[in-house]
């Protein structure tokens, strides 16, 4: 097991990354203020590990209140919000019954947010089950829920109080969510950490196998690198944005196909190489650096063409982005391959030249 922490001062938390860490009830239960629980889950990862995890917790004499959700992007939504809390309400949940996210992303933020809202907040523990959730989700307190007209546009920032990354639950992810997961570990590379990105064009082929030794090293370096931007910039003043890369093409993308269809991590994946493409033709990097890019992405199994949804419908989502900033769009751009900075100063017709020739998917 490797620990990382995220540092908040009085608020701070750690993060265990390893194999079993199911079963290991002495991570979990200090962090518990009563004997009692509820587990947040969904029908896909439910019959998987909410056994598990309950009896690891009885067996400390904890308390169970089991919460299923359905699974999904399409049900990041108020109505299922609500079944956490008629569930909550049900069982007479109290200030101090801790909320425990057992899943990928969606669960994480729907279970955060209901955390940050129930009673106006209740401690929760973030225990991801996927490579997207375990790599960037479950770290640095972000929840919320998607409207029609935007993705994560209500939502909360509310810290976990720990975060348990069990690799072992990676062995039974499909392979598009493996895939997209790892869109958000090259992400990490192509913002901040050109050595970490040199060595996923390394490994990467590793890491789509499944090795083990790979996949807990690209979690472990994800974090420590999400970990870093959380603890200076917790509530995306300044360079957290930075952890956008892709996003606001990406946002776009998801809500423009109708959420679910496309995963988050298949949406930042061609979202990022709307940004590149953007960047080159803003005069920042080469033809070259767009190319190795992509290269790295395919390698990844994911997307590198963004779908045509039309220049117009792009920016009318976009236009609804967090990152819109007294009413102009803000990009995650490259200065060069492993740095990127953040910036509202795009000339428009480049970027209805980026929407429409290289979306065209």
């Amino acid at each position: 097991m490797q620990t990382l922490t995220v540092d908040l001062g009085d608020r701070s938390y750690p993060i265990h990354i390893g194999g079993g860490l199911l079963e290991r009830v002495d991570l979990i239960v200090p962090h518990l203020p009563q004997p009692r629980a509820a587990i947040v889950t969904n029908t896909t990862v439910g019959p998987l590990y909410l056994e598990r995890l309950t009896k690891t917790l009885a067996g400390a004499g904890v308390q169970v209140i089991p919460i299923v959700l359905p699974d999904g992007e399409a049900y990041k939504n108020w109505e299922t919000l609500n079944l956490i809390f008629d569930a909550l309400l049900t069982h007479r949940a109290e200030r101090k019954t801790t909320l425990i996210a057992l899943g990928g992303g969606v669960i994480g933020d729907l279970t955060g947010f209901a955390a940050a809202s129930y009673q106006r907040g209740v401690p929760f523990i973030q225990v991801p089950t996927t490579l997207l959730a375990q790599v960037d989700s479950s770290v640095g307190g972000k929840t919320g829920i998607n409207h029609p007209l935007g993705k994560n546009m209500i939502g909360a920032f509310y810290q976990p109080r720990l975060v348990l990354a069990d690799t072992d639950t990676l062995n039974t992810l499909p392979e598009r969510e493996l895939s997209a997961g790892l869109a958000e570990v090259i992400k990490y590379g192509l913002i901040r950490d050109l050595p970490f990105l040199e060595w996923l064009e390394a490994n990467m082929d590793k890491l789509v196998a499944r090795e083990t030794e790979a996949l807990a090293y690209a979690i472990y370096h994800s974090c420590r690198n999400k970990a870093e931007v959380v603890a200076a910039d917790e509530r995306e003043a300044g360079q957290r944005a930075l952890l956008n890369l892709g996003h606001t093409f990406g946002h776009a993308i998801e809500a423009g196909m109708g959420y679910g269809n496309w995963l988050h991590g298949e949406a930042v994946a061609a979202g990022t190489m709307l940004a590149a493409d953007l960047s080159r033709r803003m005069g920042l990097i080469s033809a070259a650096d767009v190319a190795r890019i992509e290269a790295l992405l395919r390698r990844a199994k994911l997307p590198t063409v963004a779908p045509n949804l039309g220049a117009e419908v792009y920016l009318n989502y976009m236009g609804v982005d967090k990152k819109v900033e007294a009413g102009k769009l803000r990009f995650v751009l490259f200065r060069r391959v492993g740095e990127a900075f953040v910036t509202g100063d795009v000339a428009p017709e480049l970027l209805r030249q980026t929407l429409t020739e290289a979306a065209r998917g």
